[in-house]
Order: structure tokens, then sequence, then C-alpha cells
């Protein structure tokens, strides 16, 4: 009841709310209930996955909190830990709009500018890098 009512609060200032929470039905359906637009699902458990495996187990949580996520009318946006590396796959995921990924472009961009750091990072989310 609590985050609904703050969700109302925000909502009414005109301020669009995002919750950033883990790819589980039970967070997400919770969302949905408290009135939130958005969510961010938690990509640090696949950005830390070790093995080919792990990461595919964990690409596919994140694939089908997704989708429940997007049948409860969420719109849906990911981030923590993402990487040139490991960004695609989430990039495409069906009904991702945002991926946040501050820390390694500015990290890239402190060895080679930002405006190249921005332009790597655009063709690692098109499969191009």
């Amino acid at each position: 009841d609590r985050m609904k009512f703050v969700v109302s609060q925000l909502q009414d200032a005109d301020i669009p709310v995002s919750l950033f929470i883990d790819a589980d039905r039970h967070q997400i359906d919770a969302s949905a209930a408290a009135g939130a637009q958005f969510i961010e699902l938690h990509t640090g458990q696949y950005s830390e996955a070790r093995t080919e495996a792990s990461r595919a187990k964990e690409l596919q949580i994140l694939a089908d909190g997704c989708e429940h996520a997007i049948a409860a009318h969420l719109r849906v946006n990911a981030g923590h830990g993402l990487t040139y590396w490991n960004v695609y796959p989430i990039a495409g995921l069906t009904g991702m709009e945002e991926l946040n990924i501050g820390h390694t472009i500015i990290s890239r961009a402190a060895l080679v500018g930002l405006e190249r750091a921005v332009r790597e990072m655009k063709q690692a989310i098109q499969g191009k890098l």
C-alpha cells in the first residue's frame, strides 16, 4: 500500500515511475499493482555469469520477465553491469525499451573519448562490435 501511495503521488506530479527489480514474477506483479509505468530489470546476475550456460539461463530469466511485464502492461528497461561484450542479447529482448549503461561507457570514454565510447556502445547494442 505504501508503494502504491508513493507511485501515485509521483505520477500526480507528472513524474514517470520506474521500479528497479529482479525479473521475478512476484516483483513484476507487485510493480504493476503499485501502478508503476516502467520497470527496470536488474541484469546483474546475467552480467556476472561466468559460463555460457549460466549466462544463457540468466538471459532466459530476463526474457521471461520481460514477457511477463509486457503482459502486465508495464514498459521495460534494463540495466546493471552491462558492457560492450554482453549488451547485445539484452538489447534484443522483445519489448526492451531502454538500457541503462553509464559506468562502462564513461570508463571507456576515459581511454578513447566520449564520442567514440558512445559510438562503440551503439554498435555493440546493434551487434556490430
